[in-house]
């Protein structure tokens, strides 16, 4: 982990850059400027132009939270508060996905419209965050208490941004020209007791005439909740029986007899005589993973923000941003399910050799053993250091006037993740070769004539069961663990450079108003590498092998943007204007793309605003995407669609080309199935490639905003968007490729695996990105607010939905391909939010709905399946059944009272009515049967907030 002597000195380095930037100076010839510049109004940036305006409307739909709307809810991170929008998809790397792995594990990541992440561009003061190799931008690097206000753009705008705003754009402003001290205190838990939320900031601030500080300090702690502690999470499938539930390769130990059947151990026992052992059943010698597992895996992080700007003159002034983030994030599974058939690195199978002193047959055998006795703990340790600095000024030439801003960004942030529980092959392949007793009693590695030294080799029994006791040559025995399990070291480290120059300001004034113009320039370097441990490199560990990513690329961008007004003030059109932009991008890695953008403003009459936008847009490979190490992983959820019991396509013609009629597929521990999808028993490979080239989109809206005169605090919003993504850098799934083999009988995709010729099952498959296939996505978002004053006190009302028409999508270049859609089954049709406030004099009172449609998966089971005999287009006509799970509704409360010394008191609970979402077994966005996105209980919380 990263020592606190770097936040200290980030720590040294803010306060003492913003002291010298807000020391007082003689304001004598102040006075004489006050009238002049009273008489100025304020030109201001708007997220979605680079044009400084004194009007907030554009032709883009722009969602703002304020920092009222943040303080109505009772969360404590800005990935709660953007999580909970109706227009944010499922969450990337959810808390409840502990099997993730990798630089991006305990980031906090957002996703508009369901595009990805990595389609969303995350702004902090309208400058880009830095990225990891995969292009994520991690949003909890920013302390909730500094910011001011969040402006989702809800618009592609690529022309304006650069690469990754396909989807749209999360701005997020800081707090600033502070002055004084205000302390937040916030503590919370679930009903159950765990996954307590602990938060403390202090922000403060002072000024002079000349310039301003603001800073602030949080720390933020988040423990975890246990799978087993939850109905949906205890097992894999809940509501089905224990051969559903567990995994045979338990923690007992079992081996196979004969070759023909499998016997376990009796647990607690040591001994290792053959009448210990007994026929293995999913009762006995089975183990349930879930019960070492994390449903949301802990973390905590320090944050320190400070903002500071100094006048250099009346017309420059000097503005700076510095933010350093420690965060740690800690995941669990459960041991390892060893299986001495598998192959890792050069070491391809193994067996308890028949000279092992704790053979109990005297030959060699095939075995199974869970690490029981030590769990794989990873925790992800990252700093983030970010300093944005800008000259910035104004000018007027006659009666022109302009802005302009010159500066850079530098961000870094740096990853150490640990990792143990994974074991050591070759000490396993040493452990359970020959050993026999010595002369002193002990069992020792290798035979009497050519011993080996306990340095190098401890005998391991993989037949002492956990429960046995601290017995030696056990999993229990310090010696063996010392060997077994060692420590991993992963390191990470990513670098943003920006050099940015700016400027905008009024052209000529035709009759309906002033022509403005933007123009400006953008340098950026982006360099980036993970390294995973070197043992995990070779393939040496029962962890996944991963190779290292390293590479960087530069680029280099022109924009420029113009606004024209056509007509003002005539009958109907008060106003008429359009704005045009276009940005040409030069990428050291694939080239140069230019992509434009028009957009169009028409008020009919002063209530009414009526917008419309089409645009271009890209997504630029990253560094992961282009130079990443491959990887193994055993894909969890893998469904054959050849299996004869289970599979969507069993008996088709193109199945009997590859696998018998009767064939099963298998599971972990090499045994058939027991329901259509399982984790797979072999590692399918994953990997980059260098000859990515950019996704490429087209984004259209049109809406309205309506303020009707006779409801004056009453605005309606409107607006339908429709998103193509060409091109797309597909990430392939194990499941996508045999289901286009198969269902969509794509024999290119057929290529793409092999299956072991004496079992049948899929046993080489490899995956990776490409540029292939279409995404189209298109719906609404409708949006009331209203605020009524009434003797009983002020209502406010706030509702924001959003409704997805289609999310359409292919993997594949194949013009005879169809479209699969995503709405309803991994994708929200309809989210909506509902915000209801009350205040009167020192008390307010809060009401927030959160609204999920219903949702379809496919059926893992024939009793939990109320659309048997669904089948469609796309499926060419195929049977697939599904079922379907219904709506989500979560209601929030929160009560406030501002006391008499300068503080606010709340108390509130998120999921008031404990409300739980249906079980889902495709586990979309978790790791568990239940939507990541969903909460797990009713969560309480207070929060104190006191000026000084």
């Amino acid at each position: 982990m990263y020592t606190n002597n770097k936040l200290s000195k980030a720590v040294r380095l803010a306060i003492a850059f913003g002291a010298a930037s807000a020391i007082s100076v003689n304001a004598s010839a102040q006075e004489a400027q006050q009238v002049e510049e009273s008489a100025k109004i304020e030109r201001i940036d708007v997220t979605g132009s680079r044009i400084r305006s004194t009007d907030i409307e554009t032709s883009q739909p722009v969602f703002t939270m304020t920092r009222m709307d943040i303080a109505n809810q009772g969360f404590t991170s800005i990935n709660d508060l953007l999580q909970n929008m109706s227009t944010t998809g499922a969450p990337p790397i959810s808390r409840s996905a502990p099997l993730s792995s990798g630089e991006n594990v305990g980031g906090s990541y957002v996703d508009l419209r369901n595009l990805g992440t990595t389609r969303t561009l995350i702004l902090v003061n309208g400058k880009r965050l830095g990225i990891t190799t995969s292009g994520y931008q991690d949003i909890s690097a920013i302390p909730m208490s500094m910011v001011e206000r969040i402006d989702v753009l809800k618009d592609g705008a690529s022309t304006l941004y650069g690469s990754d705003a396909m989807a749209g754009v999360v701005n997020i402003i800081t707090r600033k020209d502070f002055e004084g001290l205000e302390l937040t205190v916030y503590a919370g838990e679930y009903d159950e007791g765990d996954g307590g939320k602990k938060n403390v900031s202090l922000v403060g601030g002072f000024a002079s005439d000349r310039g301003s500080v603001t800073f602030g300090v949080e720390w933020r702690d988040e423990d975890e909740v246990w799978a087993k502690d939850r109905p949906f999470s205890e097992v894999t499938y809940p509501g089905f029986d224990v051969n559903n539930n567990r995994t045979l390769v338990g923690q007992y130990g079992r081996f196979n007899y004969e070759g023909q059947w499998w016997v376990a151990k009796r647990p607690g026992d040591a001994s290792s005589f053959p009448e210990d052992f007994e026929p293995q059943t999913y009762a006995n010698g089975s183990s349930n993973a879930t019960e070492q597992m994390h449903l949301m895996t802990p973390l905590s992080a320090r944050s320190l923000y400070v903002s500071t700007n100094y006048s250099l003159s009346d017309n420059i002034r000097f503005t700076s941003d510095i933010g350093y983030t420690d965060r740690s994030a800690t995941r669990q599974v459960a041991g390892y399910p060893l299986q001495s058939t598998s192959t890792f690195g050069a070491v391809s199978g193994w067996y308890l050799d028949a000279d092992s002193y704790f053979n109990p047959v005297g030959e060699d055998v095939r075995f199974t053993r869970r690490g029981w006795e030590v769990p794989r703990v990873t925790t992800s340790d990252q700093d983030t250091l970010r300093f944005t600095g800008a000259l910035e000024g104004s000018f007027d030439i006659g009666d022109r006037f302009f802005d302009w801003d010159v500066g850079g960004v530098f961000s870094q942030s740096k990853t150490l993740v640990i990792g143990r529980g994974d074991f050591h092959i070759p000490n396993v392949v040493a452990a359970t070769g020959p050993s026999f007793l010595n002369s002193q009693g002990i069992v020792q590695c290798g035979t009497e004539a050519n011993p080996i030294s306990a340095t190098q080799c401890v005998p391991w029994n993989p037949f002492a069961g956990f429960g046995a006791g601290a017995v030696d040559n056990s999993l229990s025995d310090p010696a063996v663990q010392a060997l077994f399990f060692p420590t991993s070291h992963a390191r990470g480290e990513t670098t943003t450079n920006i050099y940015f120059a700016n400027i905008s300001g009024l052209l000529f004034t035709l009759p309906a108003g002033d022509v403005t113009f933007a123009l400006g320039g953008e340098h950026r370097q982006e360099e980036g590498a993970y390294t995973p441990d070197a043992l995990a490199q070779s393939g040496m560990t029962s962890t996944l092998a991963a190779g290292p990513t390293s590479g960087e690329y530069d680029l280099t961008e022109y924009y420029a943007e113009l606004n024209v007004p056509i007509l003002a003030g005539v009958a109907g059109a008060e106003e008429l204007s359009l704005s045009l932009a276009s940005r040409y991008s030069d990428y050291s890695t694939f080239g140069d793309t230019t992509n434009s953008k028009i957009g169009v403003k028409w008020k009919p009459v002063d209530s009414l605003l009526i917008r419309a936008t089409w645009s271009e847009g890209f997504r630029a490979p990253t560094v992961s995407n282009l130079y990443g190490g491959g990887s193994q992983s055993f894909v969890t959820g893998f469904i054959d669609p050849c299996d004869s019991v289970y599979g969507v396509a069993k008996g088709t013609a193109r199945c009997l080309q590859d696998v018998p009629a009767d064939y099963r597929q298998l599971q972990q521990g090499f045994v058939p199935t027991t329901g259509p999808a399982a984790q797979t028993p072999v590692p399918f490979n994953s990997g980059s490639n260098a000859l990515l080239q950019p996704e490429t989109s087209e984004t259209k809206t049109v809406g309205f905003v309506y303020n009707p005169e006779f409801l004056t605090d009453m605005t309606v919003i409107v607006d339908y968007w429709n998103i193509t993504i060409e091109d797309t850098m597909v990430t392939d799934s194990a499941n996508s490729i045999v289901d286009d083999c198969y269902v969509g009988l794509e024999e290119a995709r057929c290529a793409m695996f092999s299956r072991d010729p004496s079992n049948f099952i899929v046993s080489s498959l490899s995956y990776g990105l490409r540029n292939a296939g279409v995404t189209k996505t298109a719906g609404y978002d409708v949006g009331l607010t209203y605020k009524l004053d009434t003797e009983v006190g002020t209502f406010r009302t706030n509702w924001n939905t959003t409704y997805t028409l289609r999310y359409d999508s292919k993997s594949t270049n194949d013009p005879e391909a169809r479209m699969t859609p995503d709405v309803g089954f991994e994708t929200f049709r309809v989210r909506s939010t509902l915000g209801l406030n009350w205040s009167l004099g020192d008390f307010s009172a809060n009401w927030n709905v959160r609204y999920y449609s219903s949702m379809k998966e496919d059926c893992y089971f024939d009793e939990r399946c109320n659309m048997p005999d669904f089948s469609a287009d796309w499926t060419n006509d195929l049977v697939t059944p599904l079922d379907k799970k219904g709506s989500t509704t979560f209601h929030d409360i929160q009560v406030s009272y501002n006391t008499p010394w300068n503080s606010k008191f709340s108390v509130g609970a998120n999921n008031v009515f404990e409300k739980q979402g249906p079980v889902m077994f495709s586990q979309p966005s978790a790791n568990f049967s239940y939507y990541g996105g969903f909460d797990i209980g009713r969560f309480w919380y207070l929060r104190y907030e006191q000026t000084f």
